[in-house]
């Protein structure tokens, strides 16, 4: 393998009570239907607007990108440092995979600052290649386009590629990419929909990953 393409949120970074308990605020403050957790964390993953669009079953623009507008405010007044934690072992297996020569990337639909700032945090500016955010694709997942743009950038076939996420729309824009798919199953998905979309392995852990590819390399 020669390019580590990762998800953020759910995969890297616990983010899951920040994310739905901003989206749940915003749609107070706007007086619109309150959703519950499960129906907001099954929306982690899309673009933002997407998700306003599911869980309200709404496709009028205006209502979108109010709710848009009043989520980012209430995210960035509740984002303090230290407030989202990583997952057990992703830093060590990074490191691990940095050393060995893997060119780590990020593949997100949060906003590209937004991304930045919690690779500072993490201290992962050093080990992290590239950041793709919601802003800087035409297409998001579970659109292949991506990890498409992350392959060009480094010349790197599909098939030495690895896409890493916690939902079925990371491994769906994998798949349909052309690269090997790996699901975890401690983020926001569920494992059965991993399954359904494909993926190539499933891991309740991050560290089990270097392992498993070893393994298949053996």
């Amino acid at each position: 393998m020669k390019l580590l393409i990762l998800d953020f949120d759910g995969t890297i970074g616990d983010t899951n009570q920040l994310i739905t308990s901003t989206m749940q605020k915003t749609l107070r403050e706007l007086q619109l239907p309150v959703c519950s957790t499960e129906e907001c964390s099954r929306t982690i993953g899309l673009p933002l607007e997407q998700g306003f669009k599911e869980v309200l079953h709404s496709s009028d623009s205006s209502v979108i990108t109010r709710c848009a507008t009043v989520y980012r405010n209430i995210f960035s007044a509740n984002n303090r440092p230290g407030i989202v934690p990583v997952f057990p072992h992703v830093l060590e297996s990074i490191h691990l995979f940095y050393d060995k020569g893997v060119v780590i990337t990020l593949a997100s639909s949060r906003g590209h600052a937004s991304l930045q700032a919690f690779v500072n945090e993490m201290h992962l500016e050093s080990y992290i290649s590239y950041i793709l955010g919601a802003e800087d694709v035409k297409r998001a997942k579970p659109d292949p386009y991506p990890v498409q743009k992350i392959l060009r950038t480094f010349s790197v076939d599909p098939k030495d590629a690895l896409v890493v996420g916690d939902t079925k729309f990371d491994i769906l824009m994998g798949k349909r990419a052309g690269t090997k798919t790996c699901g975890v199953t401690y983020g926001n998905g569920y494992k059965d929909e991993l399954e359904l979309a494909g993926a190539d392995m499933i891991v309740d852990d991050f560290g089990q990953i270097p392992e498993l590819l070893n393994t298949e390399k053996g």
